[in-house]
């Protein structure tokens, strides 16, 4: 296994991927996948925990929704076809950092695509999230469908700081930068949903972003074991530029 390491953002790495897909010459020598949301597999098993989720809650009188902090909108693409299979979720919240372009779609009808800007939730810095076309897909088209069942909201990083500094405080819980804004989402949002349960999910550990939670929070979040074992081990990658040349060479000197 080969990791290639891009001197770029997710958009560029997004693009230079779709367009190996597309590529003729890598079809004929490579049978080429993904292993993030652009493709469908991701977003199947992803769906289940939603019904896992739901399964749990014991309240259920006056609707659950569910806030998903969200990027590339795989997640959240998992979680509306869950819905779609029958299992029955009052809203969603789309809660993202300030690369809110489903957002700004969500409350004025248009989306318009731009270049992302780097946040403390690097996870979700994607400027043009490839899921918003099946998302699109879903309801038909239709603006005013989506909008009906899915909430917008963004935050600043630092309004993701002092979430997290509030969540320590009060719970002496740690936040990834990710998951703060997902919880943010669904204090702010839940009132609007018409649903008296919310769910909000959560994403990376936070001892991966322990130079962001330590500083905000005075306190170091305990590494798991297998965690800490990973990130000692040396990295082992090859820089490319965000070339899809330099890609597709790449590809076919292996294949």
């Amino acid at each position: 296994m080969t990791a290639l390491e891009v001197t770029g953002t997710f958009d560029d790495c997004q693009k230079m991927v779709k367009r190996a897909f597309l590529d003729r010459d890598l079809q004929e020598h490579l049978n080429l996948s993904s292993a993030n949301s652009i493709n469908i597999a991701r977003l199947l098993p992803q769906s289940l925990y939603y019904f896992h989720a739901y399964g749990q809650v014991q309240e259920r009188e006056g609707g659950v929704c569910f806030s998903v902090p969200s990027g590339n909108f795989g997640n959240l693409s998992g979680g509306l076809l869950a819905a779609r299979m029958g299992l029955p979720v009052r809203k969603f919240i789309a809660a993202t950092n300030v690369n809110d372009v489903v957002p700004q779609y969500l409350e004025t009808g248009n989306f318009t695509p731009r270049p992302s800007v780097r946040t403390l939730s690097n996870a979700m810095d994607v400027g043009n999230p490839s899921n918003f076309a099946r998302m699109l897909d879903l309801f038909g088209n239709d603006y005013d469908a989506m909008a009906a069942e899915i909430l917008g909201v963004s935050y600043t990083d630092a309004e993701t700081q002092k979430t997290m500094k509030e969540v320590y405080e009060r719970y002496h819980y740690h936040f990834c930068p990710h998951s703060a804004i997902g919880y943010a989402g669904l204090r702010d949002k839940l009132a609007g949903t018409g649903a008296r349960t919310g769910i909000f999910l959560s994403t990376a550990h936070p001892s991966k972003f322990e130079d962001i939670v330590e500083p905000v929070t005075g306190t170091r979040p305990e590494m798991p074991a297998r965690l800490k074992r990973l990130i000692e081990r040396e990295k082992q990658s090859i820089e490319i530029p965000a070339s899809y040349d330099r890609l597709k060479s790449f590809l076919l000197d292996v294949s």
